[in-house]
């Protein structure tokens, strides 16, 4: 069981959504803004940097994203559903994008970009499901 999990489990009151699926997405958020920015990272020791602006900027917006999706989803005293749902579809959006662009990177024998795109899909899942 995640740490997060095991905070859903001594939480006092009702979730706004089922437990194990909310535990799910929180992990998933949690290692995608962790696995994007050491894309990012990565992506600045190559050689050529500067075709990977799209991948960098792609890493940066999708871990800053998956940790205000982590953030807002750990708060659950006074759930507000509008800005879940928000800032959940926003977090879809963003691992997306930032999936897609690593997936190229990653046929292209770049490991780092494959590792995220698998991290990006995964948390685009999570997310699906909890909008679902």
């Amino acid at each position: 069981m995640t740490r997060a999990g095991q905070m859903l489990d001594t939480y006092p009151g009702d979730f706004g959504f089922d437990a194990e699926a909310l535990a799910e997405c929180l992990a998933a958020c949690q290692e995608c803004a962790q696995t994007c920015t050491a894309c990012a990272d990565a992506c600045l020791a190559e050689d050529q940097v500067a075709d990977l602006r799209s991948c960098i900027t792609h890493n940066l917006n999708c871990a800053a994203v998956c940790a205000a999706t982590t953030a807002v989803l750990s708060r659950q005293t006074g759930y507000d559903s509008d800005v879940t749902r928000a800032v959940l579809q926003a977090c879809l959006t963003a691992c997306t994008a930032c999936g897609d662009e690593c997936a190229r990177h990653g046929e292209m024998g770049m490991e780092h970009c494959r590792v995220c795109a698998e991290a990006c899909r995964r948390c685009a899942q999570a997310c699906r499901a909890l909008l679902g």
